[in-house]
């Protein structure tokens, strides 16, 4: 029964060809038939014969071709290349070139762009030397070579080098772009730029060509080139944010809050944005609103210097001098080269008059930032209460040759003067001081100057007998400056302006801008420190 079941299973895959599985299968049958005439009582299942084999082409019956042994394991390469398995890649590669007699171009290339990613420049650059000779007409090697020296500060020569790749792919975007950044280093970048923009715009290149603008002072042009870049890629909050700092630079609040708030939406956690709101906040006196920005902001970038400045020039402006000094020694910690961080310690240490501690600072910001003339007026501030009074004059000389807009300077240059007995100079310094008062009102009918900084004016004046066509008289304000008169008058001789009163005069000295309280005056510095952010 087994024997004659696993027969008629068996006998089609036996059979040669179709004639012989049809001739056994009938003849099975015939086989069965019998058996049962003979065993009338027993039972036999009989399956259904299996299909005919389909007949096999000599296309199938060929082996599969194996590649050529210089490419062989390309692909194994790229797929622990793009895993970032550089460890495997690396060995993968070792036997590649052990079988090729180092023959393999793209073993070679990855090997070199894993070296250049691992800090291997050098190294990283002979390999793609080589790939170049291997494949002279692959654009691509030229640029990995030219990259290579970029990185290496080799820019005339990277410059040849995208050069040659550029007559191989006129088209290729990236050329024209990383020419412009090798041009940008020697100072001569612009056209470049343009023409990648031309080829193809993109992201990297706006963002180029914005800060070629800025820094040959075309803000104009700038903000040209990022609003094109908006339009291009809406959704770009590096664009929108440093478009909304230029015009925040520029007073355009307007402006900058829409494209501020624009970035915020795309992406809320954006420092950059929530640093700018927060320093227009804190530019008119929301210190709570501002900070609660900066916490925000702090869960981001916990180590941003422009961020522990912002924060400390905040609890200055609510007279918490210890915890200003303590986020603002932070952000000087982390940019331990940053003048302006230097200057609002040196204006903390004033206020709360340790003068050594601010000459410090102060001496310390100069250094970094020579042509800055309130620096020197703050030192000058400084030096007069350590009682140094040749280098304090020095101080106040070079303030004022180098400030040509802060009447500021003039008017404590003005009060050291008169202090000391030098009445001829002090008369100088207060003429030249109405003179920069009237360029500034000239310059903007809506300027506004510090109530403090007004009365210490009427004061001067007054000492020195010009009070009548005084710039500083304020309408409604005549029987105030008659009072001040009045009291110079009585006694003329009177030092003018104790050291606090100094200090606090000197708190003003940052701005010159839209002035609010004495604890508002230097945040304008950290709005200068934002945009350097790009």
């Amino acid at each position: 029964m087994q024997f004659h079941t696993r027969l008629l299973e068996e006998a089609p895959a036996l059979a040669a060809n179709q004639q012989l599985a049809a001739w056994c299968n009938s003849h099975c049958i015939l086989f069965n038939l019998f058996f049962l005439f003979l065993y009338p009582g027993s039972s036999l299942t009989i399956s259904p014969p299996p299909p005919p084999p389909l007949p096999m082409s000599a296309a199938d019956s060929k082996p599969t071709p194996e590649l050529p042994i210089v490419e062989r394991r390309n692909w194994l390469i790229h797929q622990h290349y793009i895993r970032k398995d550089y460890d495997t890649c690396k060995a993968i590669i070792k036997e590649q070139l052990q079988e090729t007699n180092g023959m393999c171009e793209y073993a070679i290339y990855v090997q070199a762009l894993i070296m250049r990613l691992e800090g291997k420049i050098q190294p990283s650059l002979e390999l793609f030397q080589s790939c170049a000779i291997l494949n002279p007409g692959s654009a691509d090697n030229l640029k990995q070579v030219a990259r290579s020296l970029f990185l290496l500060g080799k820019h005339k020569a990277a410059i040849e080098f995208y050069h040659e790749a550029a007559r191989l792919n006129e088209k290729d975007w990236e050329i024209s772009h990383n020419l412009g950044l090798c041009y940008f280093f020697i100072k001569d970048f612009q056209q470049h730029l343009n023409i990648a923009l031309r080829i193809n715009k993109h992201d990297k290149t706006f963002m180029m060509l914005g800060k070629v603008h800025l820094l040959a002072g075309e803000t104009d042009k700038a903000i040209e080139v990022y609003r094109t870049a908006v339009e291009f890629s809406p959704e770009n909050t590096e664009l929108l944010s440093t478009l909304g700092l230029l015009f925040l630079q520029l007073g355009k609040y307007q402006k900058a809050f829409e494209h501020l708030g624009n970035a915020l939406t795309f992406d809320p956690n954006n420092y950059k944005a929530i640093l700018a709101a927060g320093s227009m906040m804190q530019t008119h006196g929301d210190f709570d609103v501002a900070m609660n920005k900066y916490r925000v902001a702090a869960c981001a970038v916990p180590e941003s210097p422009p961020l522990w400045n912002n924060i400390g020039m905040c609890f200055f402006g609510k007279k918490k001098y210890v915890a200003a000094i303590s986020c603002l020694k932070r952000a000087h910690y982390m940019s331990p080269f940053d003048w302006k961080v230097l200057y609002n310690l040196g204006l903390v240490h004033l206020t709360m008059q340790q003068y050594a501690s601010a000459f410090h600072f102060l001496s310390a910001a100069i250094n970094l930032n020579p042509r800055m003339g309130e620096l020197y007026m703050l030192l000058a501030v400084a030096l007069t209460n350590l009682e140094d009074v040749e280098n304090a004059t020095r101080a106040y000389e070079q303030a004022a040759t180098i400030d040509e807009s802060n009447p500021l300077v003039n008017l404590n240059f003005a009060i050291f003067l008169y202090n000391h007995g030098d009445k001829k100079a002090t008369l100088d310094q207060y003429q030249e001081m109405e003179r920069k008062v009237n360029r500034l009102r000239d310059n903007n009918g809506n300027f506004e100057f510090d109530t403090e900084l007004m009365d210490m004016a009427q004061k001067m004046g007054a000492a020195l007998q010009v009070s009548e066509g005084l710039v500083w008289t304020k309408p409604g304000k005549d029987s105030k400056s008659n009072g001040n008169s009045a009291a110079a008058a009585k006694a003329p001789g009177a030092p003018l302006g104790t050291n606090q009163a100094l200090g606090q005069a000197m708190s003003s000295a940052a701005t010159c801008e839209s002035g609010g309280g004495e604890s508002t005056r230097l945040l304008n510095v950290s709005l200068c420190i934002l945009l350097s952010l790009f």
